[in-house]
């Protein structure tokens, strides 16, 4: 805001416009617009090698971008919580239900019986400020014990790769039931998410590169991710297993999946019923790579005749 002042009074302006309508639906397109106009000018400044003259042009779009994302998770934050400003807590009882139901030691996630969920869940009065509580230490959701079992009987004997795998839950989680899980990141959240020795310092594209997987998965991807489309070009893998929600503009390259053509995909609801909470509208998808098309016949000939 200080850096980019003129910058910051035309997001300012842009998000009371697209709040004012009262449509997500316009919210989603006010941070869409400003992340597609940033998008020319990164490829240009990463084409350049951080050219001074480039990055001087670029940075005040690249802001700009940034900006409106951040203020949106702002203001989506202060919808959440009816609180504008000010530290967000929740109380003794909401915490002590949540604690007990999602986390072991801190804010260690442990899967969660479906069971218990439905129990314990309709008895957290502040359910509402779990997910924004949460959010800024990397937690995008929370993984229930029987799609912790299913997964691992998708995922079965390949060899896995998880990309942008922050802490590694889910990789630990599977490979507690067997899986060959290799979790992955490139550590650029590690203001915020507490990295275990288990977790490869890998950006996506390495990691799929050096180990060759034959499945991969990705827990929230960010929104409009320049890695993911990495995954269908990369030989070999077979299933591609994304954990996301179905708002598109908060997380997942949903362009990339609609514009590639080498995998069949859909949302699995069965698993996406087992993403928690479900207030976050859970979807799966489920990416299978297409089967090569056989070549051209070769004409039966007689013989002994």
């Amino acid at each position: 805001m200080e850096r980019f002042p003129a910058e910051w009074r035309a997001v300012g302006e842009g998000l009371v416009a697209a709040t004012s309508a009262a449509r997500p639906e316009a919210l989603e397109a006010f941070v869409r617009s400003a992340r597609d106009a940033a998008a020319p000018w990164r490829a240009r400044l990463e084409r350049s090698h951080g050219n001074p003259e480039v990055a001087a042009t670029a940075l005040p779009r690249l802001a700009t971008a940034r900006m409106a994302r951040l203020a949106a998770e702002r203001t989506l934050l202060a919808a959440a919580t009816g609180q504008a400003s000010g530290t967000v807590k929740l109380g003794r009882w909401s915490g002590t239900l949540i604690q007990a139901l999602f986390f072991g030691r801190g804010l260690e996630r442990r899967p969660v019986p479906m069971r218990a969920f439905r129990f314990t869940w309709p008895l957290v009065t502040q359910r509402r400020l779990l997910m924004p509580l949460v959010q800024p230490r990397g937690i995008y959701c929370f993984y229930s014990l029987e799609l912790v079992k299913a997964l691992a009987a998708l995922l079965g004997d390949r060899p896995t790769l998880e990309i942008a795998a922050g802490d590694g839950t889910l990789s630990r989680f599977l490979a507690g039931r067997g899986v060959d899980v290799r979790a992955t990141d490139d550590r650029s959240w590690s203001h915020a998410v507490s990295y275990p020795a288990e977790v490869e310092r890998l950006d996506a594209a390495a990691a799929l590169q050096r180990h060759r997987p034959r499945a991969v998965l990705c827990s929230f991807p960010p929104p409009g991710n320049a890695f993911e489309r990495r995954v269908f070009t990369t030989p070999g893998v077979e299933l591609y297993v994304v954990v996301t929600t179905r708002h598109r503009f908060a997380a997942g390259d949903w362009e990339a999946y609609q514009a590639q053509d080498a995998f069949e995909w859909a949302v699995d609801e069965p698993l996406s019923a087992l993403v928690l909470p479900p207030e976050l509208d859970p979807a799966v998808l489920v990416f299978r790579r297409r089967a090569a098309p056989s070549g051209p016949s070769t004409p039966a000939t007689a013989s002994g005749w």
